[in-house]
Protein backbone atom coordinates (compact mmCIF):
# COMPACT_ATOMS: atom_id res chain seq x y z
CA UNK A 1 0.00 0.00 0.00
CA UNK A 2 1.58 3.09 -1.13
CA UNK A 3 0.20 6.08 0.47
CA UNK A 4 0.91 10.62 0.19
CA UNK A 5 0.41 12.10 3.10
CA UNK A 6 0.03 16.34 3.89
CA UNK A 7 0.42 17.98 6.92
CA UNK A 8 0.06 21.81 7.08
CA UNK A 9 0.78 23.08 10.07
CA UNK A 10 1.38 21.88 13.86
CA UNK A 11 -2.32 20.22 14.84
CA UNK A 12 -2.16 18.44 11.28
CA UNK A 13 1.60 17.21 12.28
CA UNK A 14 0.18 15.55 15.68
CA UNK A 15 -2.58 14.18 13.81
CA UNK A 16 -0.22 12.81 11.48
CA UNK A 17 2.41 11.01 13.55
CA UNK A 18 -0.39 9.40 14.91
CA UNK A 19 -1.76 8.05 11.98
CA UNK A 20 1.52 7.10 10.28
CA UNK A 21 1.98 4.69 13.47
CA UNK A 22 -1.65 3.56 13.62
CA UNK A 23 -0.74 2.47 9.18
CA UNK A 24 2.50 1.02 10.11
CA UNK A 25 0.29 -1.04 12.89
CA UNK A 26 -1.81 -2.30 10.42
CA UNK A 27 0.21 -2.62 7.08
CA UNK A 28 3.45 -2.68 7.96
CA UNK A 29 5.31 -2.33 4.74
CA UNK A 30 3.02 0.77 3.73
CA UNK A 31 4.44 3.23 1.85
CA UNK A 32 4.82 6.69 2.97
CA UNK A 33 5.22 9.70 1.11
CA UNK A 34 4.58 14.01 1.22
CA UNK A 35 4.60 16.88 3.01
CA UNK A 36 4.83 16.67 7.06
CA UNK A 37 6.65 18.36 10.04
CA UNK A 38 8.58 17.82 12.80
CA UNK A 39 6.61 14.83 14.74
CA UNK A 40 6.10 13.24 11.46
CA UNK A 41 9.47 13.24 10.83
CA UNK A 42 10.57 11.53 14.16
CA UNK A 43 8.34 8.68 12.41
CA UNK A 44 10.62 7.97 9.78
CA UNK A 45 8.22 10.31 7.37
CA UNK A 46 10.58 12.08 5.00
CA UNK A 47 8.60 15.79 3.83
CA UNK A 48 9.10 16.79 0.26
CA UNK A 49 10.11 19.97 2.48
CA UNK A 50 10.02 21.61 5.59
CA UNK A 51 6.35 22.08 7.03
CA UNK A 52 7.16 25.71 8.09
CA UNK A 53 7.75 26.79 4.61
CA UNK A 54 3.15 26.38 4.08
CA UNK A 55 2.47 27.17 8.01
CA UNK A 56 1.17 30.93 7.77
CA UNK A 57 -2.10 32.03 9.31
CA UNK A 58 -3.66 35.14 8.85
CA UNK A 59 -4.74 37.09 5.76
CA UNK A 60 -1.51 39.76 5.17
CA UNK A 61 1.12 36.85 6.13
CA UNK A 62 -0.64 34.78 3.15
CA UNK A 63 -0.40 37.32 0.87
CA UNK A 64 2.99 38.28 1.82
CA UNK A 65 4.45 34.38 0.94
CA UNK A 66 1.89 33.99 -2.24
CA UNK A 67 4.48 33.05 -4.40
CA UNK A 68 6.16 30.57 -2.52
CA UNK A 69 3.01 28.98 -1.09
CA UNK A 70 1.77 28.93 -4.77
CA UNK A 71 4.85 27.06 -5.56
CA UNK A 72 4.63 24.52 -2.55
CA UNK A 73 0.96 23.30 -4.03
CA UNK A 74 2.37 23.06 -7.67
CA UNK A 75 5.13 21.28 -6.07
CA UNK A 76 3.27 18.76 -3.53
CA UNK A 77 0.67 18.39 -6.44
CA UNK A 78 3.43 16.87 -9.10
CA UNK A 79 5.03 15.04 -6.33
CA UNK A 80 1.75 12.95 -5.68
CA UNK A 81 1.04 12.19 -9.34
CA UNK A 82 4.55 11.19 -9.48
CA UNK A 83 4.57 8.91 -6.62
CA UNK A 84 1.21 7.09 -8.01
CA UNK A 85 -0.26 6.86 -4.55
CA UNK A 86 -3.34 3.82 -3.84
CA UNK A 87 -4.80 7.15 -1.86
CA UNK A 88 -3.89 11.33 -1.23
CA UNK A 89 -4.52 12.27 2.57
CA UNK A 90 -5.08 15.18 3.60
CA UNK A 91 -4.53 16.62 6.93
CA UNK A 92 -5.95 19.49 7.80
CA UNK A 93 -5.06 23.04 6.15
CA UNK A 94 -7.47 23.26 3.87
CA UNK A 95 -6.48 26.35 2.19
CA UNK A 96 -3.37 24.30 1.23
CA UNK A 97 -4.12 20.77 0.85
CA UNK A 98 -7.30 20.64 -1.01
CA UNK A 99 -5.70 23.14 -3.74
CA UNK A 100 -3.01 20.38 -3.77
CA UNK A 101 -5.89 17.60 -4.10
CA UNK A 102 -7.90 19.59 -7.29
CA UNK A 103 -4.93 19.98 -9.01
CA UNK A 104 -4.09 15.94 -8.39
CA UNK A 105 -7.58 14.70 -8.78
CA UNK A 106 -7.62 15.96 -12.80
CA UNK A 107 -4.42 14.40 -13.18
CA UNK A 108 -5.85 11.13 -11.31
CA UNK A 109 -9.19 11.17 -11.69
CA UNK A 110 -9.48 7.85 -9.87
CA UNK A 111 -7.29 8.15 -7.20
CA UNK A 112 -9.24 7.88 -3.60
CA UNK A 113 -8.85 10.99 -1.79
CA UNK A 114 -9.73 11.14 2.10
CA UNK A 115 -9.80 14.38 4.35
CA UNK A 116 -8.64 13.70 7.57
CA UNK A 117 -10.27 16.79 9.80
CA UNK A 118 -13.54 18.74 8.35
CA UNK A 119 -13.36 22.07 7.48
CA UNK A 120 -15.76 23.91 9.63
CA UNK A 121 -18.50 23.76 6.76
CA UNK A 122 -21.09 24.11 9.22
CA UNK A 123 -20.38 27.39 10.46
CA UNK A 124 -19.09 29.14 7.50
CA UNK A 125 -18.80 28.88 3.59
CA UNK A 126 -21.46 25.95 3.51
CA UNK A 127 -21.35 25.69 -0.11
CA UNK A 128 -17.73 23.86 0.71
CA UNK A 129 -19.33 20.93 1.25
CA UNK A 130 -21.07 20.21 -2.09
CA UNK A 131 -17.75 21.37 -3.84
CA UNK A 132 -15.68 18.95 -1.94
CA UNK A 133 -17.73 15.52 -3.61
CA UNK A 134 -15.66 16.35 -6.81
CA UNK A 135 -12.36 15.80 -5.02
CA UNK A 136 -12.54 13.97 -1.90
CA UNK A 137 -14.32 10.49 -1.23
CA UNK A 138 -14.17 9.81 2.32
CA UNK A 139 -13.97 12.89 4.90
CA UNK A 140 -12.72 11.56 8.77
CA UNK A 141 -14.47 13.89 11.48
CA UNK A 142 -13.54 15.28 14.16
CA UNK A 143 -16.41 16.59 15.83
CA UNK A 144 -19.50 13.69 16.70
CA UNK A 145 -22.17 16.26 14.26
CA UNK A 146 -20.04 16.42 11.38
CA UNK A 147 -21.26 13.71 9.62
CA UNK A 148 -24.48 14.81 9.82
CA UNK A 149 -23.39 18.12 9.01
CA UNK A 150 -21.98 16.69 5.96
CA UNK A 151 -25.01 14.54 4.60
CA UNK A 152 -27.23 18.13 5.16
CA UNK A 153 -24.83 20.04 3.15
CA UNK A 154 -24.47 17.45 0.26
CA UNK A 155 -20.90 17.12 1.05
CA UNK A 156 -18.84 13.84 0.72
CA UNK A 157 -18.89 10.67 2.56
CA UNK A 158 -18.35 11.02 6.10
CA UNK A 159 -17.59 8.94 9.00
CA UNK A 160 -16.75 10.60 12.74
CA UNK A 161 -13.17 9.10 13.88
CA UNK A 162 -12.51 10.98 16.93
CA UNK A 163 -11.16 14.14 19.03
CA UNK A 164 -7.70 13.28 19.67
CA UNK A 165 -8.24 14.36 22.93
CA UNK A 166 -10.34 11.61 23.81
CA UNK A 167 -7.38 9.71 23.65
CA UNK A 168 -6.10 12.19 26.73
CA UNK A 169 -9.09 11.68 29.05
CA UNK A 170 -6.61 10.13 31.82
CA UNK A 171 -4.49 13.55 31.06
CA UNK A 172 -7.24 15.33 32.05
CA UNK A 173 -9.52 14.01 34.46
CA UNK A 174 -9.11 13.10 38.10
CA UNK A 175 -11.29 12.70 41.08
CA UNK A 176 -13.98 14.88 40.98
CA UNK A 177 -14.40 15.27 44.72
CA UNK A 178 -11.03 16.80 44.73
CA UNK A 179 -12.26 19.79 41.87
CA UNK A 180 -14.42 21.67 44.16
CA UNK A 181 -11.34 23.11 46.46
CA UNK A 182 -8.87 23.11 43.78
CA UNK A 183 -7.80 26.26 41.04
CA UNK A 184 -9.81 28.74 39.14
CA UNK A 185 -8.27 28.43 35.72
CA UNK A 186 -7.28 31.90 33.88
CA UNK A 187 -6.96 31.17 29.83
CA UNK A 188 -6.94 34.35 28.17
CA UNK A 189 -5.30 32.99 24.88
CA UNK A 190 -1.84 32.54 23.69
CA UNK A 191 -1.83 34.31 20.58
CA UNK A 192 -0.65 37.59 20.77
CA UNK A 193 -3.62 39.26 18.96
CA UNK A 194 -6.17 37.36 21.03
CA UNK A 195 -4.10 37.93 24.42
CA UNK A 196 -4.52 42.00 24.08
CA UNK A 197 -8.08 41.59 23.15
CA UNK A 198 -8.93 39.41 26.46
CA UNK A 199 -6.04 40.31 28.71
CA UNK A 200 -8.24 43.81 30.23
CA UNK A 201 -11.05 42.46 30.79
CA UNK A 202 -9.65 38.95 32.16
CA UNK A 203 -7.71 40.99 34.48
CA UNK A 204 -10.87 42.85 35.99
CA UNK A 205 -12.91 39.56 36.40
CA UNK A 206 -10.18 38.36 38.56
CA UNK A 207 -9.97 41.82 40.70
CA UNK A 208 -14.07 41.64 41.04
CA UNK A 209 -14.75 38.11 41.47
CA UNK A 210 -11.57 37.53 44.14
CA UNK A 211 -13.72 40.55 46.34
CA UNK A 212 -16.90 38.18 45.72
CA UNK A 213 -15.30 35.13 46.80
CA UNK A 214 -12.03 35.87 48.64
CA UNK A 215 -9.37 33.24 49.53
CA UNK A 216 -9.64 31.95 45.51
CA UNK A 217 -6.58 30.32 43.68
CA UNK A 218 -6.00 31.45 40.22
CA UNK A 219 -3.57 29.51 37.78
CA UNK A 220 -3.13 30.67 34.28
CA UNK A 221 -1.73 27.36 32.08
CA UNK A 222 0.75 28.49 29.46
CA UNK A 223 3.37 26.98 27.05
CA UNK A 224 7.02 28.13 28.07
CA UNK A 225 6.97 29.42 24.44
CA UNK A 226 4.84 32.56 25.31
CA UNK A 227 5.65 32.96 29.22
CA UNK A 228 7.14 36.25 28.18
CA UNK A 229 4.46 37.73 26.31
CA UNK A 230 1.84 36.56 29.31
CA UNK A 231 3.91 38.06 31.68
CA UNK A 232 3.66 41.07 30.14
CA UNK A 233 -0.17 40.95 29.70
CA UNK A 234 -0.70 40.36 33.34
CA UNK A 235 2.44 42.40 34.34
CA UNK A 236 -0.87 45.30 35.55
CA UNK A 237 -3.33 42.54 36.83
CA UNK A 238 -4.00 43.78 40.47
CA UNK A 239 -4.72 39.63 41.19
CA UNK A 240 -2.38 37.86 39.38
CA UNK A 241 -2.82 33.80 38.90
CA UNK A 242 0.52 31.87 39.73
CA UNK A 243 1.82 30.29 35.71
CA UNK A 244 1.38 27.03 35.33
CA UNK A 245 4.12 26.20 32.13
CA UNK A 246 4.12 23.49 29.90
CA UNK A 247 1.86 20.71 29.26
CA UNK A 248 2.49 18.83 32.68
CA UNK A 249 1.68 21.86 34.37
CA UNK A 250 -1.52 22.21 32.49
CA UNK A 251 -2.82 19.26 32.88
CA UNK A 252 -1.95 18.85 36.62
CA UNK A 253 -3.97 22.27 36.67
CA UNK A 254 -6.93 20.74 34.69
CA UNK A 255 -7.06 17.60 36.62
CA UNK A 256 -7.37 19.88 39.82
CA UNK A 257 -9.74 22.73 38.34
CA UNK A 258 -12.92 23.78 40.46
CA UNK A 259 -13.81 26.27 37.42
CA UNK A 260 -12.35 28.40 34.55
CA UNK A 261 -12.31 31.25 32.46
CA UNK A 262 -11.44 30.81 28.87
CA UNK A 263 -11.32 32.14 25.83
CA UNK A 264 -13.15 30.45 22.98
CA UNK A 265 -10.77 28.16 21.08
CA UNK A 266 -10.18 23.94 21.41
CA UNK A 267 -9.73 24.55 25.16
CA UNK A 268 -13.15 24.76 25.63
CA UNK A 269 -13.08 21.45 24.80
CA UNK A 270 -10.09 20.21 27.51
CA UNK A 271 -11.88 22.45 29.85
CA UNK A 272 -14.78 20.04 29.23
CA UNK A 273 -13.76 16.68 28.98
CA UNK A 274 -11.78 17.39 32.03
CA UNK A 275 -15.21 18.32 33.81
CA UNK A 276 -14.66 21.81 34.82
CA UNK A 277 -16.72 24.49 34.91
CA UNK A 278 -16.45 27.35 32.70
CA UNK A 279 -17.14 30.37 31.57
CA UNK A 280 -16.34 31.24 28.13
CA UNK A 281 -15.49 34.95 26.66
CA UNK A 282 -14.13 36.41 23.18
CA UNK A 283 -13.66 39.78 21.49
CA UNK A 284 -12.53 40.28 18.04
CA UNK A 285 -12.13 43.74 16.35
CA UNK A 286 -15.28 45.41 14.85
CA UNK A 287 -14.09 44.70 11.14
CA UNK A 288 -13.89 40.71 12.11
CA UNK A 289 -17.42 41.24 13.74
CA UNK A 290 -18.96 42.65 11.34
CA UNK A 291 -17.59 39.77 8.68
CA UNK A 292 -18.98 37.05 11.33
CA UNK A 293 -22.70 38.28 11.41
CA UNK A 294 -23.15 38.37 8.24
CA UNK A 295 -20.91 34.86 6.64
CA UNK A 296 -20.79 32.71 10.17
CA UNK A 297 -24.20 30.63 10.54
CA UNK A 298 -23.08 28.87 14.12
CA UNK A 299 -25.18 29.19 16.83
CA UNK A 300 -22.49 29.46 19.07
CA UNK A 301 -18.23 29.72 18.91
CA UNK A 302 -18.08 27.17 21.75
CA UNK A 303 -17.30 23.82 20.69
CA UNK A 304 -18.55 22.06 23.81
CA UNK A 305 -22.11 23.70 23.34
CA UNK A 306 -22.16 22.54 19.37
CA UNK A 307 -21.28 19.54 20.26
CA UNK A 308 -24.13 19.39 22.72
CA UNK A 309 -26.53 21.45 20.76
CA UNK A 310 -26.97 23.46 24.19
CA UNK A 311 -25.31 26.32 25.82
CA UNK A 312 -23.68 24.34 28.81
CA UNK A 313 -20.83 26.78 29.24
CA UNK A 314 -22.21 30.77 29.04
CA UNK A 315 -20.70 32.48 26.34
CA UNK A 316 -20.80 36.52 26.36
CA UNK A 317 -19.06 38.07 23.11
CA UNK A 318 -17.51 41.56 22.15
CA UNK A 319 -19.34 44.05 24.39
CA UNK A 320 -21.08 41.49 26.73
CA UNK A 321 -17.74 40.15 27.65
CA UNK A 322 -16.64 42.74 30.46
CA UNK A 323 -15.48 42.50 33.44
CA UNK A 324 -18.74 42.57 35.93
CA UNK A 325 -20.55 40.18 34.28
CA UNK A 326 -17.86 37.35 33.33
CA UNK A 327 -17.11 37.91 37.47
CA UNK A 328 -20.65 37.09 38.53
CA UNK A 329 -21.13 34.41 36.17
CA UNK A 330 -18.08 32.64 37.69
CA UNK A 331 -18.99 33.53 40.97
CA UNK A 332 -22.35 30.97 40.55
CA UNK A 333 -19.72 27.86 39.06
CA UNK A 334 -17.21 28.18 41.54
CA UNK A 335 -19.28 26.69 44.40
CA UNK A 336 -21.71 23.59 44.74
CA UNK A 337 -24.33 25.43 42.85
CA UNK A 338 -27.57 24.34 40.64
CA UNK A 339 -25.97 25.74 37.97
CA UNK A 340 -22.73 24.02 38.15
CA UNK A 341 -24.29 20.49 38.74
CA UNK A 342 -26.29 21.16 35.60
CA UNK A 343 -23.24 21.95 33.61
CA UNK A 344 -21.05 19.27 34.92
CA UNK A 345 -24.41 16.84 33.97
CA UNK A 346 -24.16 18.24 30.45
CA UNK A 347 -20.30 17.71 30.64
CA UNK A 348 -21.06 13.92 31.03
CA UNK A 349 -23.41 13.71 27.86
CA UNK A 350 -20.56 15.28 26.20
CA UNK A 351 -18.18 12.57 26.80
CA UNK A 352 -20.60 10.27 26.22
CA UNK A 353 -21.14 11.51 22.68
CA UNK A 354 -17.34 11.68 22.17
CA UNK A 355 -16.32 8.45 23.18
CA UNK A 356 -16.37 6.11 20.32
CA UNK A 357 -18.61 2.84 21.01
CA UNK A 358 -16.11 0.57 20.47
CA UNK A 359 -13.36 1.82 22.75
CA UNK A 360 -10.94 2.50 19.88
CA UNK A 361 -8.76 5.21 19.19
CA UNK A 362 -8.82 8.02 16.91
CA UNK A 363 -5.74 7.55 15.24
CA UNK A 364 -6.54 3.66 14.47
CA UNK A 365 -10.42 4.30 13.67
CA UNK A 366 -8.77 6.82 10.91
CA UNK A 367 -6.21 4.18 9.64
CA UNK A 368 -9.16 1.39 9.49
CA UNK A 369 -11.01 4.01 7.71
CA UNK A 370 -7.82 4.44 5.29
CA UNK A 371 -6.79 0.91 4.69
CA UNK A 372 -10.79 -0.21 4.12
CA UNK A 373 -11.10 2.43 1.64
CA UNK A 374 -8.51 1.58 -0.28
CA UNK A 375 -8.56 -2.43 0.15
CA UNK A 376 -12.26 -1.71 -1.99
CA UNK A 377 -10.03 -0.40 -5.03
CA UNK A 378 -7.18 -2.77 -4.81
Amino acid sequence: MKLFLIAGEVSGDQLGYKLIRALRAKVPDVELSGVGGEAMTRENFVSLFPMSDIAVMGIFPVIARLPSLLERIDRTARAAVAARPDALILIDSPDFTHRVARRVRKILPDLKVVDYVSPTVWAWRPGRAKKMRAYVDLVLALLPFEPAAHERLGGPACIYVGHPLIERLADLRADDALKLNGPVLVLPGSRASVLARMAGAFGGTLEQLDAMRPGLDYVLPAAAAVETRVRAAIEDWKVKPRLALGEREKFAAFRSARAALAASGTVTLELALSRTPTVVAYRVPKFEEFLARRLVQASTIVLPNLILEENAFPEFVQEQAESATLAAALAEIVEDSPLRRRQLAALDRLKGRMILPDGARPSEKAAQAIVELVNTTI
